[in-house]
């Protein structure tokens, strides 16, 4: 039997972990009337945007339920549905989490300095991680115990989870697209031409550039994990019901996996309060202690179930493949190769983007091995196919601590903008910049945390797939088989083509209009006259929503073709081919930006010449190519992978 009432007991408490974190921030008082008004202004320009961006994510997710609902039946196309909801609902809640503590963690830098500051970050991601996780935790639940018995099982959980995974397709792009054209047009004339700070309230894109951490690294980053959370659970229990078709407690083993995982990180929420040591110490010891914790708890209750033992090898091997691979991300976008890449800025932005580059293409190196290592492990030694689809679930158990990890940085990056506009003093944003530099590291271990994640989630979900077809291996000597895997390992070159397209064509919308804005708003530079903030925001969302579409419409559409013009067999190759190319290149994306992020931070820290120096110049530019490879391009390959997947998934459901 599945432990239903222990697994809502668990939900329950993250959702008051949820509330706790909510009430504690919002409790925390705002004295100061311009910080405020400059956060009510982000807060602002992040609901308009959101509100835009899930209207037009809503005409698709009601277009493509009422062909479910033509082709299958009413009760597919709802399940579809409530996964889209679900998706949508952790990114507003996290949105709105993270538009109520920056301004929050100012005050607290401001009035108590950097440990309270850092906390009120901390709990702020701590609302959007246990949010992901206490809303999977209760769909995939609430799928199992309503439809477990039902003959369609296989396509109802599939089109809840093909929701969820369409929604953070969208949710990713727009956001991406948005923050980053803001972001790059800010730098580009603020910092370059006008010669002005970071976040200085004369630039007129400065409230768009933090708005877009709040809906692209906060809300997009949320639904990102979300799906990928609930893709692990879902290939995962159909692998299961495959291979134990009447044994609940292996069909409800990656549901107890996950939830042990929420107790564990509560329990590594809670560690905060008791190692009480520096911010990036703390952010560490939360991620072990939750490991630990989830680690011994799943080991006693696979021995109480009398669960296969080999399988909790596989748990282990999740676990510890996600923390080398954040400790590899984290290598490559801080310590040495920052301080290289810094020193190449020396001689301009060239050399600068080529050794970004060079580093980026070496950063995919060792992730990729440790990860075709965890496959193999958690294959021969953990329980074969179904213990690498435990090892997916197992590297995102802990995702309640992880994404906090994750969504602390973009909150601490809008406490810098906001302490520099409302005029505080060096000292205060002194203490934001650390936070900042810090959350550059994490959100980088995150992206590198998703991207692995990704990879087994996606071989879980083709495992699933080909179990389902009757696909017992691929020939790569199939003419058709060699097809799909050439064409899929295309297809992550043409989002991404397209999406960094999208990014610099916005971006060259907002640097001519901060431009128009800087020469015919008299008194602006004096710092006399208010730039027009909204005209910056609407080119953003404009923008955004209008570049979103073809990528989604590439990613669900090929795959059908595929499927339609030649069958199981080459799609099952397509698959292979783009989760290849994917994660390579979602991998290479995510570390080089965030290497190009850090090495400007480095040089504005005091190094290589400061602020204004020709190194910075150059670091910045290599930043504004990094933008659209972190926070854009390279974050939506690890949804494409996972969605075409679901997809192959649904359609040989059907």
């Amino acid at each position: 039997m599945i432990p239903y009432y222990f697994i809502g007991a668990v939900a329950l408490a993250g959702a008051v972990v949820v509330i706790g974190l909510m009430r504690y921030i919002l409790a925390l008082p705002v004295d100061h009337a311009g910080a405020q008004k400059i956060s009510d202004a982000i807060a602002l320009g992040a609901r308009t945007f959101l509100k835009e961006e899930y209207r037009v994510i809503s005409f698709v997710a009601l277009g493509i339920a009422a062909i479910l609902a033509y082709f299958t039946s009413a009760l597919v196309a709802l399940c579809f549905l409530v996964g889209s909801v679900m998706s949508l609902t952790t990114g507003i809640i996290g949105m709105y989490a993270a538009t109520s503590a920056n301004v929050r963690v100012t005050m607290a830098a401001k009035d108590h300095g950097e440990y309270r500051a850092f906390l009120v970050a901390f709990f702020g991601g701590g609302v959007m991680g246990f949010t992901v996780a206490t809303f999977g935790l209760l769909g995939i639940a609430g799928m199992l115990y309503l439809f477990i018995d039902a003959p369609n099982f296989e396509l109802l959980i599939t089109s809840f989870g093909f929701g969820a995974s369409l929604v953070a397709f969208f949710a990713r792009v727009g956001g991406g697209i948005f923050t980053k054209s803001a972001d790059v047009g800010a730098d580009l004339v603020g910092k370059l031409e006008a010669g002005i700070p970071e976040d200085d309230p004369r630039n007129p894109a400065v409230i768009a550039d933090n708005v877009g951490d709040c809906v692209g690294d906060t809300a997009g980053m949320g639904a990102d994990i979300y799906e990928s959370y609930l893709g692990a659970m879902i290939s995962s229990i159909l692998l299961a019901k495959f291979a134990y078709p009447s044994d609940m407690v292996y069909i409800g083993l990656p549901l107890m996996i996950a939830t042990l995982g929420l107790l564990g990180s509560v329990v590594g929420l809670a560690s905060a309060f008791v190692f009480r040591s520096n911010a990036a110490a703390i952010l560490r010891n939360a991620t072990y202690v939750s490991i630990v914790v989830f680690l011994l708890a799943s080991y006693a209750y696979m021995g109480h179930a009398e669960v296969d033992g080999a399988l909790f090898k596989s748990l282990v091997v999740g676990c510890f493949a996600g923390i080398f691979i954040g400790l590899l991300t984290e290598y490559y976008t801080s310590s040495t190769p920052i301080e290289r890449l810094a020193k190449a800025s020396q001689s301009g932005a060239a050399t600068n983007i080529i050794y970004g580059l060079s580093l980026a293409m070496e950063s995919v190196v060792l992730p990729i091995i440790v990860l075709a290592l965890g496959v193999l492990i958690s294959y021969v030694y953990g329980g074969g196919v179904f213990g690498v689809s435990l090892a997916a679930v197992s590297m995102l158990a802990t995702v309640g601590i992880t994404m906090t990890v994750d969504a602390y940085g973009p909150i601490a990056d809008n406490a810098g903008g906001i302490a520099e506009m409302a005029g505080f003093g060096k000292h205060v944003r002194a203490i934001t910049d650390r936070l900042d530099a810090l959350g550059n590291t994490t959100a980088a271990m995150g992206k590198g945390f998703a991207i692995g994640s990704a990879l087994l989630a996606a071989l879980s979900i083709f495992n699933a797939y080909a179990d389902k077809a009757g696909i017992g291996e691929l020939n790569l000597l199939d003419p058709l088989v060699f097809l799909g895997v050439f064409i899929g390992a295309a297809i992550p070159f043409w989002i991404s083509a397209l999406t960094m397209r999208s990014v610099g064509e916005a971006a060259l919308k907002m640097v001519m209009e901060v431009r128009r804005q800087f020469k015919t708003i008299k008194g602006l530079m004096e710092g006399e006259a208010q730039p027009d903030y909204a005209r910056c925001i609407e080119i953003s969302t404009q923008a955004s929503l209008r570049e979103m579409i073809l990528p989604g419409a590439i990613t669900v559409t090929v795959p059908v073709i595929i499927f339609l013009a030649f069958g199981p067999i080459a799609l099952g190759g397509f698959l292979v081919g783009a989760t290849i190319s994917g994660v390579s290149l979602a991998l290479m994306m995510a570390n080089g930006g965030g290497s190009w992020d850090n090495a400007k931070k480095y040089i504005e820290s005091g190094h290589l010449g400061g602020k204004g120096s020709e190194a910075h110049r150059a670091a910045v530019i290599g930043d504004t190519v990094g933008d659209p490879f972190k926070d854009t391009s390279g974050p939506a390959l690890n949804i494409l992978i996972k969605l075409m997947s679901m997809l192959a998934l649904l359609l040989v459901s059907l």
